[in-house]
């Protein structure tokens, strides 16, 4: 008995470890250069060695700002998107247990009861009757043993469909928190952005207030009066416009985090951030492999892969089985008495021998095999770009910042002494309004390079894979 029972063991271990017939798997060489681009846009990128690489860096230290960080915590918890998406590695989890449980049978308990009537002429006794059955069985229904190693590759197949959504919501949490990074950095520029347009528009009043006043004694023409009208007008559009884009820039931020965030968290100027840490882009390019999305397209043409094994092991023959072992009687009192066992063993072979779809299906998993192998090499040309990109932008900013900064403090030199000409009365009031729009210009554009340097760290963190 023992023996048999250990016979039965081995045999059930055999058919659940056969052989697969899916290909095997080889990682596509990458189809990007070794190492980062160099040249003129890229000479300041080469960080101090204490800065630390994005995979050891969590989040939560990237992200300096506590005020950001409650923000971003309160996304993670509340986003829609973040939710689905784990809500999707939920579903996947379960698909892939219903594929790997179709290795094992299914074992049911069946019990059933018939009456039928027999007529005289079919009766065995030459007169009509009443026939009863009454059964209790216990078995497998069509357990398909997995020879050739289909249904293991449709397990390795929803086996790697569920890490990829696994990783797919990694790759969500990452955008989120740089989202969530950006529109908050975004809103700060707003805001100062409005409160320079809003200082301007007093400054200029002021103006207004003055050159009204010399025309109203003969000092001053009305082309003056005109021209600084059309100014004040301007920035009063300008104030509209700016308070708008802040509005908007709260909205944004409370759609991403789901909820409606206190005003004591949201930045007044970009001055008042915490700026996040400076990080190193490490020297070669295979830190890409560890973006959450690369590792996900991988996982998906793993899984195309394992679909290649499925097809093939259709052009074998399908065995599958179907047993019983229980107890049968005409009568209910009868049924579990000494004798009334019954068994059945019924197995099922079914060789293909034509069927044109085959060819077609297998023809078609190893097409999408192909198409999963161009989408991962995609998956990581763009990932390189957009480091590239982010890489380029931080080895130029700061010379940006620079000239910018040097422009504002020239201007507003040109704006001061203009502005001196015309009081003395050397110059028409014309220069001091194009001294005073190119100042106003200037600055607009130092805060939108500060804006820049700091949503560039947050885009450098997540084009190399961000961390946990």
């Amino acid at each position: 008995m023992k023996r048999n029972l250990s016979l039965l063991l081995s045999i059930v271990v055999f058919l659940l470890g056969g052989c697969t017939l899916a290909p095997k798997y080889t990682r596509p060489a990458s189809p990007v250069p070794a190492d980062w681009p160099a040249g003129a846009a890229y000479n300041e990128t080469n960080i101090t060695s204490s800065a630390p690489e994005v995979p050891a860096l969590p989040w939560r230290e990237f992200i300096t700002d506590e005020r950001l960080q409650k923000i971003i915590e309160t996304a993670l918890n509340s986003n829609r998107d973040l939710r689905i998406a784990a809500l999707n590695v939920e579903r996947a989890r379960a698909l892939y247990g219903i594929q790997r449980a179709e290795l094992l049978p299914a074992v049911n308990a069946v019990g059933s009861v018939s009456k039928a009537l027999v007529p005289a002429d079919l009766s065995t006794t030459g007169s009509a009757m009443t026939s009863e059955q009454y059964s209790v069985n216990f078995g497998i229904s069509s357990w398909e043993i997995d020879f050739f190693g289909r249904i293991r590759s449709l397990r390795d197949k929803a086996l790697e469909e569920y890490l990829a959504t696994e990783d797919a919501h990694r790759s969500a949490q990452i955008m989120l928190v740089s989202a969530v990074a950006q529109a908050y950095l975004t809103l700060a520029a707003d805001r100062e952005n409005l409160k320079l347009v809003t200082s301007t528009l007093e400054a200029q009043e002021t103006s207004y207030k003055l050159i009204r006043k010399r025309y109203d004694v003969g000092i001053a023409s009305e082309l003056d009066l005109r021209q600084v009208q059309s100014q004040v007008d301007t920035a009063r559009g300008h104030v509209a416009r700016y308070t708008q884009l802040a509005a908007q820039d709260e909205n944004a931020l409370n759609l991403l985090t789901g909820s409606s965030l206190p005003s004591a968290l949201l930045p007044a100027e970009l001055g008042s951030i915490k700026p996040p840490k400076e990080i190193a882009s490490g020297l070669s390019s295979e830190l890409l492999l560890r973006r959450p999305d690369i590792i996900a397209a991988e996982h998906q043409l793993k899984a195309a892969n394992a679909n290649i094994g499925a097809a093939r092991a259709a052009f074998f023959p399908s065995i599958s089985l179907t047993t019983a072992i229980g107890t049968t009687s005409a009568d209910l009192s009868g049924l579990f008495k000494a004798g009334q066992g019954t068994w059945s063993f019924a197995p099922q072979i079914v060789m293909p021998i034509f069927d044109a779809r085959m060819w077609s299906a297998y023809d078609v998993t190893k097409v999408e095999k192909e198409i999963s192998v161009a989408q991962y090499e995609k998956v990581i040309q763009t990932s390189f770009r957009e480091v590239a990109d982010a890489l380029a932008v931080r080895g130029t900013v700061e010379q940006q910042i620079a000239a910018q900064q040097s422009l504002v403090d020239a201007v507003a030199e040109t704006y001061r002494l203009s502005n001196a000409r015309y009081t003395k009365g050397i110059d028409s009031y014309l220069s001091v309004l194009d001294a005073q729009r190119s100042l106003y210009g200037a600055q607009q554009g130092l805060i939108a390079l500060h804006l820049a340097r700091l949503v560039n760290r947050v885009m450098l963190y997540m084009a190399l894979g961000g961390g946990e």
